[in-house]
């Protein structure tokens, strides 16, 4: 064993191979120490040499390739920096089985890496594109790929940041034509930035398990901000008189902003803020916004989410044959999912996502009645009708657009004079409405397909302050024999 002179690393000193090609790499070598110093005394000369058979002596005898990939990294390195490799970092590439002077950038990589994942869902493809179009590529891709550094993914999401700061800035701005330029950008949100973080992670592991190309993931060590789930809130009568203020302020403010032209009513419904990105309506709004859509061509869509929890691409993808009326269930198999604006069918989110639900009694005669009109429009359309199989379609019968449920639903729920929730927030609406109806947390969580029953737990048992309040109530009922109290919900219109 040798200490190298220069980075006090131990060696093993290695015989060098008695092969033309080990031979050929020596003498390659041999005007490289000369080159270090344009002078080099007879010490700095022996020092060199020292090191230099340090670094060939790492290549297995048997295996003289790799003694001449050292060689060429050697001159690589010394035409790059004008300093010799480490012995450390050769011995690590050579130990976990890398290419010594393969160069593949970033962007090289990741395109190799979508080419590798081909069985993968068309969403998840879809993800990783965007994630490698808008962000790693741009910031990340013209870096070599064994020279990424924590600090570099770390600049990326700074950067990213700096661009959020600069859209909430231009649409403040007085100039028409600065805010026109971000009209469509959004600024990215944490959970985003973790998801991109995901992708790029996935990738590097892909390149040390499969390729062996790196040793070491900067992507999987590196510090971000917690992205912490919104929980549901509901909308009580004080958080409701509370927005309709933000929401009158909202379009004055809007109003004055464009210089006293007219503000889309249901831009401003949809802009306001609100208490919390996730909302959930009582009961009693609930109600309101299903008796005001019973006209609706989708009403029975709308009831199904409310009260079972479907999801809106499992809704949209539904189709006759997993519905049994009779049997007072249906299966969710598929579901329509969009990406971009492109509709995609395609398997649920997760196994546990493939599920069987149980359909009560006005539900069953709701989608009873909707299967009578479908088969009206049918007969209506004659042989322009397309047989899609699905039980919500367009009035032709073809498939539904998700983005054409979110909007109707949205009009519908403003016209009805209620707050402003999601689509996705009805199916937060339906888990809280069984708990509050006392079912069993289990049920609740099959029932929305969720993996676990801890997670559903988490999300949705403070919702409704009345399931606190009932619990306290039976208990002290018991004690007492008094009878159970209940706040009846009211709705507060936002038209009047």
């Amino acid at each position: 064993m040798r200490r190298g002179p220069r980075n006090g690393i131990r060696a093993p000193t290695t015989p060098a191979p008695s092969t033309d090609e080990g031979h050929g790499a020596r003498r390659a070598l041999q005007p490289v120490h000369h080159s270090l110093h344009a002078a080099p005394t007879a010490r700095q000369d022996r020092l060199c040499g020292i090191l230099l058979d340090d670094l060939l002596a790492l290549a297995d005898p048997r295996e003289p390739a790799t003694r001449t990939q050292i060689a060429d990294l050697i001159k690589r390195t010394l035409a790059e920096t004008d300093t010799l490799p480490t012995l450390e970092t050769v011995r690590r590439k050579i130990k976990t089985g890398q290419h010594l002077t393969q160069e593949i950038t970033v962007e090289q990589w990741l395109t190799e890496f979508l080419h590798r994942k081909r069985r993968i869902e068309e969403t998840t493809r879809r993800s990783y594109e965007s994630h490698i179009r808008l962000y790693l590529t741009p910031y990340l891709g013209r870096l070599r790929l064994d020279q990424l550094k924590v600090s570099d993914i770390a600049l990326m999401f700074e950067r990213i940041e700096e661009f959020n700061d600069t859209i909430a800035e231009r649409r403040t701005d007085p100039d028409p034509q600065v805010r026109q330029s971000v009209k469509f950008r959004r600024p990215i949100s944490i959970a985003t930035m973790h998801r991109i973080r995901a992708t790029l992670r996935h990738a590097l592991n892909m390149a040390m398990r499969q390729d062996r190309l790196v040793d070491f993931n900067p992507a999987a060590v590196l510090e971000m901000p917690a992205h912490v789930r919104p929980k549901p809130l509901v909308w009580t009568e004080d958080r409701v008189h509370a927005w309709q203020q933000d929401f009158r302020t909202y379009r004055q403010a809007e109003k004055q902003r464009r210089g006293g032209r007219r503000v889309d009513p249901l831009d401003a419904y949809t802009s306001a803020p609100r208490p919390s990105p996730v909302m959930v309506w009582t009961p009693a709004q609930t109600r309101v916004f299903l008796d005001h859509a019973r006209r609706h061509r989708l009403f029975a869509l709308y009831q199904l989410i409310a009260l079972r929890g479907l999801r809106r691409g499992e809704a949209c993808g539904l189709r006759w044959k997993e519905v049994d009326l009779n049997g007072h269930s249906l299966t969710v198999n598929w579901q329509l999912v969009q990406l971009a604006w492109q509709v995609h069918e395609g398997t649920p989110k997760t196994d546990a996502s493939v599920r069987t639900i149980a359909l009560d009694s006005d539900t069953v005669q709701v989608l009873r009645a909707h299967r009578q009109q479908q088969l009206q429009e049918r007969l209506a359309m004659g042989e322009a009708w397309i047989d899609t199989g699905f039980v919500f379609t367009q009035p032709d019968g073809n498939r539904l657009h998700p983005q054409h449920v979110s909007d109707q639903f949205l009009r519908l729920a403003y016209l009805a004079g209620l707050p402003p929730i999601r689509l996705h927030d009805l199916r937060h609406g339906a888990a809280s409405l069984m708990l509050a109806a006392g079912v069993e947390m289990k049920v609740v969580q099959e029932t929305l397909g969720h993996t676990s029953s801890a997670f559903t737990a988490d999300t949705y048992t403070s919702v409704y302050p009345q399931v606190a309040t009932a619990a306290a109530e039976k208990t002290a009922a018991l004690l007492f024999g008094k009878e159970e109290q209940t706040e009846t919900g009211r709705v507060v219109s936002l038209r009047s």
